[in-house]
């Protein structure tokens, strides 16, 4: 059930002189990816009173009213001496804006990609900025002599951290945080945050992981005992644990057999929305990615990930009917250096015609090389359907990377004897279904099992690269519909989809009343709400307790899926 809390800021002492501000909206704030398991999220936003007053981070426009109005209780806006922003996002620009009507005197503080951007986003070219490139200090009087730490990636060029070393905080932006909102400011009990965490990274860290382990390096001598997060809860007892989870989990990035590189420009943040999902569906299939905003990379750097990569996928806006010089650049250098066996892919947002996704399709058609997916075209915003087809287009294209890999390697071998042994573990048919908002999908599995008698219980094995992996995080409700012996239902979803087609067209179905969906075809159904996941090699182990169920057909037989290898479904 979606909450209903209106939005608020809750306020409270972290440490010496500091305070945070958080922001908090209890549904999805944003169809982005990362937004995905609408747990909700913060803004946080914090506050140093040294001799001097500096914010750091001030949200968007959706909470300026309320934000503004809880600062003012706290200090008197106008004594505020100094705005550092870890990035530069234009949605923050009404904040600002409000920020400096009220004390005009106030000096932004951040790195050089970021000052750009908030010269841009202010349209004021004149505006007071420090910008901070790594060496310089600002003193705040009381001991708080803060220090800044770039840490840019390719979606937030301008990311920059900032360190104080009185309370020995890191206000480490976007690094080390989760969308979920509560009244709980520590991680007190952090166990329950991991599942969060690792999507989070997942989402908005592993498409960049080779600048995320930069990041890391540049922080591994400061005596940190908080990370101040941008969003979520503060990491203060989970510290070391989240530090050796990002190496790990950036390693497995790096190190991985094949790599795409995520090859785009983005005008307004649409693009980059969009690239963000395709990033992730790729990376859940077990393929890393190399994400590159070539408005920021040298066409050097762009080359050697273009000769590294076993595919490519270029996105662009449309600007004036062509693609930004910066992509157009891009594209010559993959036309000149990638050979036409690897696999690619193309994707823009557009407001109007979108003629830069055309001319990027047909140049590389033009040029002979096969596609990975259909070329995804989103006019204006993209919702949460177009995300989701966003993010299945991407695990198609990491398959079939896969695929042909595995073709070229080895011919297909007999099943051991262990395979062979496995593959005589039985179980029934089943079709799992689940909604969330306009985003419908179901898959057909037989690894399926009653795990518990009080509550009754089931775990399901869902593939890391399934579109229905996203809705099973602990929290979501699904259906299982188990299936009579007869091939009808079967078959209809043992088709290969293409990204955000309709599984369900030609069905009866109804909806359950935790929002899945019920195929009046089935032998029986239950209604699920998962309860925790367990990371099992390829796959997720999904715990769900059962809810509601009903046997539709007590005549008929259950359908059973016999194998006879453990290599295969």
């Amino acid at each position: 059930m979606e909450n209903t809390k209106p939005r608020d800021v809750q306020i409270l002492p972290i440490g010496t002189d500091t305070t945070i501000l958080r922001s908090r909206s209890w549904t999805r704030l944003r169809f982005e990816i990362e937004y995905a398991l609408a747990k909700g999220t913060t803004a946080n936003s914090f506050l140093i009173q040294g001799d001097k007053i500096a914010l750091i981070d001030p949200p968007g426009e959706t909470f300026t009213e309320i934000y503004l109005q809880a600062l003012q209780q706290r200090i008197d806006i106008k004594a505020v001496d100094y705005v550092i922003l870890g990035h530069v996002n234009p949605n923050r620009a009404a904040t600002l804006k409000t920020l400096r009507e009220i004390a005009p005197q106030i000096t932004f503080v951040c790195s050089n990609p970021g000052a750009i951007n908030l010269k841009a986003a202010l349209e004021n070219q004149d505006l007071p900025i420090l910008v901070m490139r790594g060496d310089e200090t600002l003193d705040l009087g009381k001991g708080h002599d803060l220090q800044f730490i770039p840490t840019p990636n390719p979606r937030y060029a301008d990311e920059l951290c900032t360190y104080d070393p009185q309370t020995e905080i890191l206000f480490s932006d976007k690094l080390f945080g989760a969308h979920i909102c509560g009244d709980q400011v520590f991680d007190e009990g952090w166990e329950v945050f991991n599942e969060d965490r690792r999507y989070y990274f997942d989402c908005l860290m592993a498409p960049h992981a080779r600048q995320v382990e930069t990041a890391l390096d540049k922080l591994a001598d400061l005596p940190i005992r908080l990370y101040a997060t941008g969003h979520g809860p503060l990491v203060r007892y989970a510290l070391q644990g989240l530090t050796h989870s990002y190496r790990e989990w950036t390693q497995q990035q790096t190190n991985a057999d094949m790599r795409v590189a995520l090859i785009y420009a983005s005008a307004y943040g649409n693009t980059a929305t969009v690239a963000q999902a395709i990033a992730r569906g790729i990376t859940k299939a077990g393929v890393s990615v190399e994400s590159i905003n070539c408005e920021f990379t040298e066409p050097e750097e762009i080359k050697a990930a273009v000769e590294k990569c076993a595919g490519f996928v270029i996105g662009s806006p449309t600007l004036g009917g062509h693609a930004p010089t910066p992509v157009q650049t891009a594209l010559g250098i993959v036309l000149s250096t990638a050979t036409n066996n690897k696999l690619a892919g193309v994707f823009g947002s557009f407001g109007w015609s979108g003629e830069a996704v055309d001319l990027i399709e047909g140049k590389l058609k033009d040029a002979g090389y096969r596609f990975g997916f259909d070329t995804i075209r989103v006019k204006f915003k993209p919702n949460e359907v177009t995300l989701q087809t966003c993010e299945e287009a991407g695990t198609d294209f990491a398959q079939a990377l896969k695929r042909a890999a595995k073709r070229a390697v080895v011919a297909k071998q007999p099943a051991t004897n262990v395979e062979q042994a496995v593959g005589r573990i039985v179980g029934s048919l089943c079709v799992v279904t689940a909604t969330q908002g306009e985003v419908k999908t179901g898959m057909l599995a037989s690894w399926v099992t009653q795990a518990s008698f009080n509550p009754p219980g089931l775990t399901i094995a869902v593939a890391k690269e399934r579109a229905m992996e996203t809705l099973t995080y602990t929290g979501n409700q699904f259906v299982v519909n188990i299936l009579a012996e007869g091939r009808e239902i079967r078959k209809q979803f043992m088709k290969v989809y293409a990204p955000g087609q309709d599984r369900f067209a030609g069905l009866e179905t109804e909806e359950a009343s935790n929002g899945g969906i019920i195929l009046n075809g089935a032998l029986a159904y239950l209604e699920c709400s998962v309860q925790s996941r367990m990371e099992a090699g390829d796959h997720w182990l999904v715990y769900a307790t059962v809810n509601d169920g009903k046997v539709l057909n007590q005549d008929a037989v259950t359908a059973v899926h016999h194998r006879k290898s453990a290599s295969y479904y």
